[in-house]
């Protein structure tokens, strides 16, 4: 059994999953536009992080800070944010990945020395 180098990874694993079922467990699946953007994330997002406990890359942790950018702005770009559940959802879990993303590229010693070389 392969090892998981980052407990983050498994975290949004799970939040991927909760956005596939969010629009039914939160009430806004009537909203077409809100559904399936919030299951195209979530399902991108499950793909990414499992690809992440398999075989870690760095560029599956950027992935994930594009991945929770563009959550928290779908109901913007999309207009649905004047739907609630769908609103507050999409932050939230989009903040959560985004956060636990760059706390891996911030505290993992071979990306950090990635940025350091790159960027820093």
């Amino acid at each position: 059994m392969t090892r998981v180098k980052h407990w983050q990874d498994p975290v949004n694993a799970l939040v991927g999953v909760w956005l596939v079922l969010s629009p039914w467990a939160l009430g806004f699946q009537n909203v077409v536009i809100a559904t399936t953007t919030t299951m195209g994330i979530g399902a991108l997002l499950f793909a990414s992080s499992v690809g992440a406990m398999q075989f870690p890359q760095d560029w599956e942790e950027w992935l994930d800070v594009v991945l929770g950018v563009v959550l928290m702005l779908l109901p913007v770009v999309f207009g649905f944010d004047d739907v609630q559940p769908a609103l507050v959802n999409a932050m939230v879990s989009g903040a959560i990945v985004t956060l636990l993303a760059l706390w891996v590229l911030a505290s993992d010693d071979v990306l950090a020395g990635w940025w350091e070389r790159n960027v820093g």
